[in-house]
Order: structure tokens, then sequence, then C-alpha cells
């Protein structure tokens, strides 16, 4: 798992623990951190600099000829990318500066006309592919403005290893939580630039719901347990903003479109997959979540031909599948430019079904990991307002206000009867009833009752997966207690 250090005190202000402490205390919990990418270091000569005239080069048909304003004034800087546009904000390299792979910037004579320095690329800063054109920079800020500093791209990024069992940590969200002492208590959704909490009312029912011209049906609620969808018209498909590339970059994920960054964002932030279809390309417009038939094959969003088998969750339009339940989407359904109204889906499936198709296939994906080892129930409806927040933010348009809710298995919580006695016999040291209350409440836990040797705890959704009996819960109080707190020699 890919984690970005600032976004996590993001989500969990107050969380003042450098980057050596924040590897020591992952380990400490049960997560080591198996590597450390530190972001920026290669871009600290690299500013933000405005043109403030660009025009073609005398000598040459396909340079520019640019004015630039950088830190130290005004210089003259020769360009070959077209369409630049003045006014506007751009990464500047200066004279002396060093980019990525040891390139250093130096005063060139180009076609007799002398470059300053450069304005960079994407490529050329070692931040995506796009080597077509100068990066237009979205943002609000002086210019001068450390290039790393402007996209918060001074940043740590930390792969974490996260057991099989964990998939609750499988988030910014989930990491910040096992780090903060506060635990879940801590957590604060940061603010999206230009958001806020979308209001719509939903549609409920157990197999089919029909809201804002579109239909959702649940045909096996063995293996969707829940589909819900919002409606969003009038979208503009496009680059996200600064501000989601560069958190996505931090976290290792690739920018695609504003549309599909928001899920991604979510999916990173939370642990929610979600998926967006083009509601123009979908026949009906419905969705079936029903079991393959026999012959049916499907183009997934990688390229690749699927054979399906009639075993696999398909979720299907009026007269097709388009996509993998729980694991891609289909190409013929994908949002793309053209794209102007948006059915977002945030859906919960049965893991094991998940694990199974994904080996059949021999695809793995960032929601088929999260799917197959289980994604919090509680949290559906949330990260799918989340999720339409930063779309409506980032590409406009407008949200319906009636959305849908299939519900065909409703979560019961998991509840579990603990014994401080018992504690103290496994883990040789004494607990008491208080005690096991402040270790467990800030993970989540809810202790509905507590008398003489008992207690009855309510497990978090997201911890409904992995703690399901007394020893699951005991074992909570010993990592969280910390193992390297416990004398060296324990009681019998």
């Amino acid at each position: 798992m890919n984690v970005s250090v600032r976004w996590l005190r993001d989500v969990a202000p107050g969380l003042d623990l450098d980057l050596d402490a924040v590897q020591e205390r992952l380990a400490l919990r049960g997560f080591p951190v198996e590597g450390v990418e530190e972001h920026g270091r290669e871009l600290g000569d690299v500013v933000v600099a405005r043109v403030l005239e660009a025009g073609p080069h005398p000598n040459a048909d396909r340079l520019s000829l640019c004015r630039v304003e950088g830190p130290d004034g005004e210089v003259q800087v020769v360009c070959g990318a077209p369409h630049i546009e003045e006014g506007a904000l751009y990464p500047f390299a200066p004279v002396g500066a060093r980019l990525p792979g040891g390139f250093e910037i130096g005063r060139r004579k180009i076609r007799g006309e002398y470059s300053e320095g450069m304005l960079c690329s994407e490529t050329e800063l070692g931040l995506g592919q796009d080597a077509s054109g100068i990066m237009k920079l979205d943002l609000d800020v002086p210019v001068g403005t450390p290039f790393v500093q402007a996209l918060a791209l001074d940043d740590a990024c930390l792969d974490v290893e996260v057991t099989p069992n964990r998939g609750d940590v499988l988030s910014h969200i989930g990491v910040a939580r096992e780090l903060h002492p506060d635990g879940a208590s801590a957590i604060r959704l940061p603010e999206i630039p230009g958001g806020g909490q979308p209001e719509v009312r939903f549609l409920r029912d157990a197999k089919e719901v029909t809201a804002s011209g579109v239909t959702i049906r649940i045909e096996d609620p063995d293996l969707c347990f829940r589909f819900m969808g919002i409606v969003i018209r009038g979208v503009e498909v496009g680059p996200s903003p600064e501000w989601l590339q560069a958190r996505l970059r931090a976290a290792g994920s690739r920018p695609i479109n504003n549309v599909v960054d928001a899920t991604n964002y979510v999916l990173l932030e939370s642990g929610h997959p979600l998926h967006a279809y083009d509601l123009a390309r979908l026949e009906g417009p419905d969705i079936v979540v029903r079991r393959a038939r026999s012959g049916e094959e499907l183009r997934t969003l990688d390229g690749e031909e699927r054979t399906i088998t009639e075993d696999m969750l398909m979720i299907c339009d009026a007269e097709r599948p388009v996509g993998i339940g729980g694991i891609m989407g289909g190409e013929d359904s994908e949002v793309t430019e053209a794209t102007v109204d948006v059915l977002l889906e945030c859906a919960l499936f049965e893991p094991k079904q998940i694990r199974a198709t994904r080996r059949a296939l021999g695809m793995s994906t960032d929601a088929s990991y999260r799917f197959e080892r289980g994604v919090d129930p509680e949290g559906r409806e949330s990260a799918i307002l989340r999720a339409a927040e930063v779309i409506l933010a980032t590409a406009g348009g407008t949200l319906e206000d009636e959305a849908l809710d299939v519900h065909a298995r409703p979560y019961e919580p998991v509840h579990v009867d603990l014994r401080p006695s018992r504690v103290a016999q496994l883990l040789g040291v004494p607990f008491t009833p208080a005690q096991i209350t402040e270790l467990l409440v800030p993970l989540g836990y809810e202790i509905e009752e507590s008398a003489g040797d008992s207690m009855r705890v309510r497990v978090p959704g997201f911890r409904s997966y992995d703690t399901v009996r007394e020893v699951d819960l005991i074992e909570e109080v010993a990592r969280t207690h910390g193992y390297d707190a416990f004398p060296e020699t324990l009681g019998p």
C-alpha cells in the first residue's frame, strides 16, 4: 500500500510525527514499511514562473520565444512546445537548475536567440508521460514559489506492508487510524476546493430501484449485497486540477481525468472502490447485477478481451455486460472527454467471489484487492457522496435529486463478548474493563455493556471481517497496548 505522509497528516490533524517516527509506530502496530520514496528532492530548483509574452521564434517555425517572469526578474526563454498562454503560470527551471536524471540547465543560444532557462513538461519533471506540451499550472500562487511547495510534492511515499486480513488499512484513513493516538475519533475529511456536501434523497429497496431515469436491479443477492448509484448530468470531463493530480501522484496513482480521478481519490482516501459509467452508453439505461451467461465476453478498461464463465458476477445494462463486478469496468461504458452524464457506482460484493473471479481471470486491480479483503459495509453512502462532491468540484455538472440504493442484504453489526479474565489469561498481564475500554474505543469499537467479567463489544464495520471472536479482540488489546510495553516476564 502506497501511503503519502502529507495525506496522512491531512486526514488526521495533529498527527505530529516525523518520517522516522511514522515508520516506527507502523512497525509496532504490525505494518512494517518496506520502502520510502521522498518526493520533490530532484525538483528543488524548479519554481513557478509566469509567461508575460509568447510569440513565434524569428528564425524557426516550430519554436516560440517567450518573455518569462521568474524569481530574479524577467528572462527570455526559447520553447519548443506550441500553445503557450500569456499570463499563465508554468514550472520553470532557471539557469543552473538540475532536473531529474541530472540534466543541468544552461544558458543556450538556439537559432540565434538566447534561452535563459526552460519551461518544463510533465515528462521533463518526471511527473507523467505527457511530453506534448508545457505543464500549465492551474494555481493561485506567487511567482517564484518553489514548484514542489506549490503542488505539495514535498512529501514521502511509504510502501506499507498490510496483512491480508486487514483490508481496513488499505487507505490513508485506515493507516491514520492506526497511527494517531486518538484513533478513529481523530479522522477528518480534508476540505475539497470548491466542494460542499451533496444533498440527495436515496430511494431504497431490497431488489430494484428506479430514479433519475435509471433502473438498478440486483438478481444475485448472494454475490452483491448492495449497489448504490448517483446520477450527475452536464459534467465537463478533462484533466483534474493540480491539487488532485498531485495528491494521486503522491500515492503512486496516475491521473486520468477529473471523473475517474475523483473515484480513485476516494479509493485512496477511505478504501472504498467506486466506478463511473458514461450514462449515454448504457442501454436502458439500466444496471443489472447478475451471474454471467454462457458465451458472454467483455473488453475491459485495460483493452483485454475477457472470456467470462457462468460463475462470475457481471454488471450489465439492458443488453450486455458492462463490467466485471468488483474488479474492472468495460471499455464500452467508460468515461471519456465526450461524456456528459455520469452514473456513479458504489457497491458491496461477496469477498470470496471476487477472489475466485480474480484468480480465474488472472487479473488483480485496486478494487479487487480491497473487495476480496472486505470493504467497510457501513461506509458506502459516505463514500459515494464524497466522490460526488469531488466530481462536482472538478468537473461541474448537476446532481440529480434522487439517488438509488438497492440493499439486497442489509448489514448486521458484529458483536463479540469479551472477558477481562480471559485477556489476562492469554496475555499474562491483567487489564481492567476501564483499561480495555480505553484501548479499544479509539479504534472504533463500542462497549455496549460492561458488568463484572463480561463486556459486550460492537465491532466497527471496517473491522467486521477480521474481528469475530474473543481472541481477535484480545489481540487488539495487546496490539494497541504495544507489544514493546509488556514486561519481559509474563504471568501464568
